[in-house]
């Protein structure tokens, strides 16, 4: 016999909150999914005390695995603490860090950052931790683009992450030697993630600080492209060792980056350098070079910060392939001239920044 949402539904619904209210009356069951017997949502908690609130996640998970027909279930609880405080626009003031934590056991945390989508920044977040991790590197990666996670597939990873011994601690899956949490390894392929400010901290901080990481050289956070509530989080609640920018060298995207750099900046997270990716074409047909987007662009943005260039990537139909078929291409051709850029620029990272 198989499960159905509205089965799961109608059993979540008799889960009451100490007020009378049941947890899918008050809107605390979300991203809601049920395929094959496997059952997995969010527990939108909010403040509360921390024995009712992991009360009412026992009582539902105890309840759905009295169902005919379910096999597995995943329950993440979100409990945002204290939303954090808006930028003073009035004066060009910014949100002031409230207790920025180290994650334990990561000796440092690097977000890869864009002003928009579609320049390559989760490509390139891929390709640097594999090349990390190929150089010796004990590497994780924090998927944190919770609206386009797509880490699982450039990594190769599927499934779900289990629940540590004590229930409350996420194990991570790992593969070509990095360590991977995203919020697309707990949601349907096909399922939007709908959530309000509030809820995404709640996420972020649970897959930083409740995630079972283990002993890292670096933690790579790939974030969401533009300056939202997620690198506003990052900046506030976790002790950063910095943040590289990743752009085409065209100007429509140099003017958003702009944007982000200025949000560190704020934030005081120091800018590590930037990455100009798309750099350059070479046509497969007859080895002419092409600079489709422009050339220079991200050097000279670089310059006027006084931030390195840290490199210039390809754009090549290998790098694309490579990360469609789940293993990146310093993986599926490490000897190739894409897979050198990526190797250089995790050396250099090395160097300067992890060693």
């Amino acid at each position: 016999m198989s499960i159905s949402r509205a089965d799961v539904l109608a059993t979540l619904g008799q889960i009451m909150r100490p007020d009378g209210e049941s947890i899918v009356a008050a809107g605390m069951v979300r991203a809601l999914t049920v395929d094959a017997g496997i059952i997995r949502f969010v527990l939108e908690t909010g403040a509360g005390d921390a024995d009712t609130l992991q009360a009412l996640r026992n009582r539902a998970e105890g309840a759905l695995r009295a169902l005919d027909g379910v096999k597995d279930i995943s329950i993440v609880m979100t409990a945002p603490s204290k939303r954090p405080p808006p930028p003073d626009l009035r004066t060009g003031g910014s949100a002031k860090p409230d207790g920025p934590e180290p994650v334990p056991g990561v000796n440092h945390i690097i977000a890869i950052a864009s002003g928009k989508g579609g320049v390559g920044k989760s490509t390139l977040t891929a390709n640097l931790a594999v090349a990390l991790a190929a150089q010796g590197q004990r590497v994780g990666l924090l998927d944190a683009d919770v609206y386009g996670p797509s880490q699982p597939r450039m990594l190769g990873i599927s499934g779900r992450p289990a629940s540590g011994p004590d229930g409350k601690t996420i194990l991570p899956l790992r593969n070509h030697g990095v360590t991977l949490m995203s919020i697309g390894l707990m949601a349907g392929q096909d399922e939007a993630v709908v959530w309000r400010g509030p809820m995404l901290m709640g996420a972020l901080q649970q897959m930083l600080f409740q995630v079972q990481w283990g002993a890292l050289d670096v933690l790579l956070v790939d974030l969401p492209p533009g300056t939202g509530d997620v690198q506003m989080t990052l900046g506030q609640k976790t002790r950063l060792d910095g943040a590289i920018m990743v752009s085409t060298p065209q100007d429509v995207a140099l003017l958003d980056v702009r944007k982000g750099i200025d949000m560190f900046q704020k934030m005081s997270v120091p800018i590590l350098g930037m990455v100009e990716n798309m750099s350059t074409h070479i046509c497969t047909n007859c080895g002419a070079e092409e600079h489709i987007f422009g050339h220079g662009g991200v050097q000279a943005e670089a310059a006027r910060i006084g931030a390195p260039l840290l490199a210039e990537i390809p754009l090549t139909l290998n790098i694309r392939t490579a990360s469609d078929g789940g293993a990146p291409i310093v993986v599926a051709s490490p000897n190739s001239a894409e897979a050198r850029a990526f190797q250089r620029l995790a050396k250099r990272m090395i160097q300067e920044h992890l060693g």
